[in-house]
Parts: C-alpha cells; sequence; structure tokens
C-alpha cells in the first residue's frame, strides 16, 4: 500500500477569504510530489502569491521556489502593508475598476486605465510601464510573465481606495491629473479657454486647468465640495489617521466637454 505524505500550510487569517468557502480553514494539507514548489501549492488551494509575503518552514524563511517535503510545517503569511517597492507606485486597472481609477487620478496617482483591454494586454502594459497591475480577477494575478500585481479589496470603491493606500502607500498630490486620460493638468489663463466655457462658468470662475495630454479644461465647480471630501479622507486614510467621513460621495469634476463619470 502507498503511503500518502503531506504538508500542513498555516494559512493567516488575511489570507483565507481567498480560500474555497467550505475549506476556509486555518489548516491545509498538500501532498509534496518531488517537484511542485511551495508557491505552486499556495497557489492550488486558492491564494495568489501576489498577496503572499513570508513563508516560513520548520520555523525558517523560504522562498516560494522551495519544494515542500512530508512533514513540514509551513506559515503562510500576508504581503506586508506598507508593501515595499523598488520605486514610486504606477498602477494599471482592469476593466471592472473605472470608478477606482478615477478616484485614484483625483488624488494625483499615476493611474492607467482601459475600458476595452484584455488579460494578455494588461500584462504587457503593465510589464512595459513597471505599473503595478490591480484586479480582482485572480487568474489575471497567477499569470506567470506578469512582473507584479495587486488583488483589491472591497465592493465599494471607498472600501477599494482605501485598501489600495493603506497597501502602498503612494504619494497624493490632488487636482493634479486628468481624470479623464490620466494626463498632468496645468494652470491656464482664463482668456486661453473662455470660448469653450458657458457664459455662467466664465462669470463664476477664474481658476482653469487644462490636461496637458488631451486637452480637457478643468474648475473646482458648484459640487467640488463633494470631491474633497474624498481628498480629505484618502488623505486620512493615508496618514493612518483615519477619517468620520467614508469618501463615498460621488461628486462630478467641472470640464469644459462635459462632466466626468462617477466618482
Amino acid at each position: 500500500m502507498d503511503i500518502v505524505t503531506t504538508a500542513r500550510l498555516r494559512i493567516s487569517s488575511e489570507l483565507r477569504m481567498f480560500l474555497p468557502a467550505n475549506r476556509r480553514h486555518e489548516w491545509q494539507e498538500v501532498t509534496p510530489d518531488g517537484t511542485s514548489t511551495l508557491g505552486h501549492h499556495v497557489e492550488s488551494i486558492g491564494v495568489p502569491l501576489t498577496e503572499v509575503g513570508p513563508l516560513m518552514v520548520n520555523g525558517r524563511g523560504v522562498p516560494p521556489s522551495y519544494q515542500p517535503a512530508d512533514g513540514d510545517v509551513v506559515e503562510v503569511h500576508p504581503i506586508p502593508r506598507p508593501q515595499p517597492l523598488p520605486e514610486e507606485p504606477r498602477f494599471l486597472l482592469d476593466v471592472h475598476l473605472g470608478t477606482l481609477a478615477r478616484r485614484l487620478r483625483l488624488l494625483g496617482v499615476d493611474t492607467a486605465y482601459h475600458n476595452d483591454m484584455d488579460d494578455p494586454a494588461l500584462v504587457v502594459q503593465a510589464n512595459e510601464e513597471r505599473r503595478v497591475l490591480l484586479t480582482q480577477d485572480r487568474g489575471l494575478l497567477r499569470r506567470r510573465a506578469l512582473w507584479l500585481g495587486a488583488y483589491v479589496r472591497g465592493s465599494a470603491p471607498a472600501d477599494q481606495l482605501r485598501d489600495l493606500l493603506e497597501r502602498f502607500s503612494p504619494p497624493l498630490r490632488p487636482w493634479t491629473r486628468c481624470t479623464a486620460c490620466n494626463g498632468v493638468l496645468v494652470p491656464v489663463p482664463k482668456e486661453e479657454v473662455e470660448l469653450r466655457l458657458e457664459a455662467g462658468t466664465r462669470r463664476s470662475y477664474d481658476a482653469y486647468g487644462r490636461c496637458a495630454a488631451c486637452g480637457q479644461v478643468y474648475w473646482h465647480g458648484a459640487h467640488s465640495d463633494h470631491l474633497e471630501e474624498i481628498v480629505r479622507t484618502a488623505r486620512a486614510w493615508a496618514s493612518g489617521t483615519g477619517s468620520e467621513g467614508d469618501g463615498s460621495d460621488d461628486g462630478q469634476v467641472h470640464r469644459a466637454n462635459g462632466s466626468t463619470p462617477g466618482m
């Protein structure tokens, strides 16, 4: 009779959300086969390696390439927060995270987004531009060619934004990027854009910015208090102080060619 050998994996509580609902237990068993890596075993039970931090086997740290042996006891920890990166984070979001993309741009975070890009193209752009690919698609995070990705937690845009700010701590530079295309906003004299403005806007506002990439014109309109609340709340989250607000107000950035979709 063949003897089945096993290694035991202790999954951190922060990572159990990735396990199947009927197997969401602290301890998991895998069968070492002499060829499969620890990283493979961790992903096979449902946890993307992008979310995994230190791996400890019998009390010592090992890389994901380690091959488990019979009797190993493995501790699987989450990625540390804030997550260290080799450079200031730049992001690429998949097609389902459009509102989060606009909020990140509102905060001045370099954020690429396309509403029609398939998975292979996302991986190519993320790699070529050294952007962290943000998604809730675990299969996308498991693509071997992807240099770096992250799972976005939460269903509401405010929760998603808080998760990203706490994980990556990107520098915030509000009101410096175009929410439509991610281009940089530069101040522009009123005289240069007044022909694109409605009469009421020309009378009421004097300070304008224009996107250096797509030419959109922006100003702080009557509903900018909603966006200010998003910015205030985000700054509180980024500093770790929390906030009474939840950043969930859906305001509009005012611009000459129509209003931006909900933030």
